[in-house]
C-alpha cells in the first residue's frame, strides 16, 4: 500500500468500482478501500438494475444475471395486481444481479486497469488541511496508515462516516430511512420474469414489500417500511414473516439481510474541497423504490472523470469539482429522483381505499406506450374524486 495517490476511493460497492475503474483508465493513480474481508458480501440489495441502464457501463454476462425480468406487477391492498412491461417498470425492472458476482467483476475491472485494492481496509479518519481534504488514515491489517490523495471519492453507502467527518451534514429524517429486512429463499412457485411489489398498510405501511425472481423457483423476497413505523410489536420482520406464511409457507430460507435506505432528496452539495460524495453517500436511491445501483454507477464514473480533469489542471478545489453536483443534478438521473420524490410524497398519503380505487382503475391500461404524465392523465379522468390530489400532483411534475 502506497501512502500518496491521485485518487482515495471509500467503498468497493458499483459506485466506487466504477469510480475506480474509470480514473484509472485516465491515467490517475488509484487506491480503492473496502471495509469488508470481501468485495460483495453481505448483499443489502433486492439486486434489480434496468437493462438499458446497465449497457452503458458494460456487456452482460450470464455468470452474474440471476434473472431476465419482463414485466413488474404493482398488487394493490385488496389483490387487484397491475402489470406493466419492462420499458415503463422502472430502473428496478431488467435483470435481478448475483452480486456478490457482479461487484467482484466491477472491482476487477478496475485491478486490471491498474487501480490498488485492499479489503478489510477502514476509513477511520479525513485527512485536512487547511479546510481540504487530502486523503484518509485507514487501518489495515491491524495497523493505521496515512494514505493521502488530490481528490477524495466518498462511496461508503447509507452511512457515509466519511462525508460526516469531513463536515457534511448526511443525516437522513427518520421517516425517510426505510427499515429493511430481505430473505432469498428457494424452492417457491413464481413468475421467473417478474418483479412484483405489494402495497398497503396491513403488508409494507408507507412502504412496499418485493418479490424479485432470482431464477426458476427463487426469489429476493423483503420489505422496506419507515423507520419511524417500526413497533416493538410490529417491525419490518414482523411483517415480512406474515408474508412469508401467507404465501410462501414452504419456501427456504437461505440468506436474511438487514440494511437502511435512505428514500430523501440527495445531499444539497455532494463536492467539498477535495472531496467528492457518489451512490448512496450522496442520496441518489430513487425515492419510489429504494434501488440505487445504476444511479452509483453513473454518479461513480461521473465524479471520476471530472476529478481527472480537476487533477490534471492542478485544482481540485470545490469550485473545480462542482461541474460533478451539477451536470448529474441537471441529467436525466437527477431530474428523475426530483419527480419520484414528488411522487413518493403523495403516494404515502394514500390510505388502502385510495390505492384500491387508483389500482383499479388502471386495470387493463396498456402501459407499453403510456407517458408517466399520460398516466397521472388518465388516473385523473378516472378518479373524480381524487381530482383535486391528483392535479396537484401533476402539476407539481410539470
Amino acid at each position: 500500500m502506497k501512502s500518496d495517490y491521485d485518487i482515495l476511493v471509500i467503498g468497493g460497492g458499483p459506485g466506487g468500482a466504477l469510480a475506480a475503474w474509470t480514473a484509472a483508465r485516465s491515467g490517475c493513480t488509484v487506491c480503492l478501500i473496502e471495509k469488508r474481508p470481501a468485495i460483495g458480501v453481505p448483499v443489502r440489495c433486492a439486486e434489480g438494475v434496468g437493462k438499458e441502464l446497465l449497457r452503458e457501463y458494460m456487456d452482460p454476462d450470464p455468470r452474474w444475471i440471476s434473472a431476465d425480468i419482463r414485466r413488474a406487477r404493482i398488487v394493490a391492498p385488496d389483490g387487484t395486481a397491475v402489470e406493466l412491461d419492462e420499458r415503463k417498470a422502472g430502473a428496478e425492472v431488467g435483470y435481478v444481479l448475483d452480486r456478490k458476482i457482479f461487484d467482484r467483476e466491477l472491482v476487477w475491472k478496475a485491478s486490471e486497469a491498474g487501480a490498488d485494492v485492499f479489503v478489510k481496509t477502514r476509513a477511520v479518519a479525513p485527512i485536512i488541511e487547511e479546510g481540504v481534504v487530502k486523503g484518509a488514515t485507514v487501518e489495515f491489517c491491524g495497523e493505521r496508515k496515512d494514505i493521502r490523495a488530490k481528490v477524495t471519492i466518498a462511496a461508503d453507502g447509507v452511512e457515509s462516516k466519511f462525508a460526516r467527518w469531513c463536515g457534511i451534514d448526511t443525516t437522513v429524517p427518520l421517516r425517510e430511512m426505510m427499515s429493511c429486512i430481505q430473505y432469498l429463499v428457494t424452492d417457491i412457485d413464481i413468475d421467473p420474469h417478474s418483479n412484483d411489489f405489494y402495497l398497503g398498510s396491513d403488508v409494507a405501511p408507507e412502504g412496499y414489500l418485493w418479490v424479485f425472481a432470482k431464477g426458476e423457483r427463487s426469489a429476493n423476497i423483503g420489505i422496506g417500511i419507515p423507520a419511524s413505523k417500526n413497533r416493538p410489536e410490529m417491525r419490518a420482520k414482523h411483517y415480512l414473516n406474515r408474508f412469508m406464511k401467507e404465501h410462501y409457507p414452504d419456501g427456504k430460507i437461505i440468506e436474511c439481510i438487514f440494511g437502511g435506505d435512505p428514500v430523501c432528496r440527495p445531499l444539497p452539495c455532494t463536492v467539498s474541497d477535495g472531496l467528492m460524495i457518489i451512490g448512496d453517500a450522496a442520496r441518489v436511491v430513487d425515492p419510489i423504490t429504494g434501488g440505487g445501483i445504476g444511479n452509483a454507477m453513473y454518479t461513480g464514473r461521473l465524479a471520476a472523470e471530472i476529478a481527472a480533469r480537476a487533477i490534471s489542471a492542478g485544482d481540485t478545489s470545490k469550485e473545480a469539482l462542482m461541474p460533478y453536483d451539477t451536470e448529474w443534478r441537471t441529467s436525466k438521473m437527477g431530474k428523475t429522483l426530483e419527480r419520484n420524490y414528488k411522487v413518493k410524497e403523495f403516494f404515502i398519503t394514500l390510505n388502502d381505499e385510495k390505492l384500491n380505487d387508483l389500482a383499479r382503475s388502471i386495470e387493463g391500461i396498456n402501459f407499453s406506450d403510456i407517458t408517466v404524465m399520460g398516466l397521472l392523465t388518465e388516473i385523473i379522468k378516472r378518479n373524480p374524486k381524487m381530482l383535486i390530489e391528483l392535479k396537484g400532483l401533476t402539476n407539481a411534475l410539470k
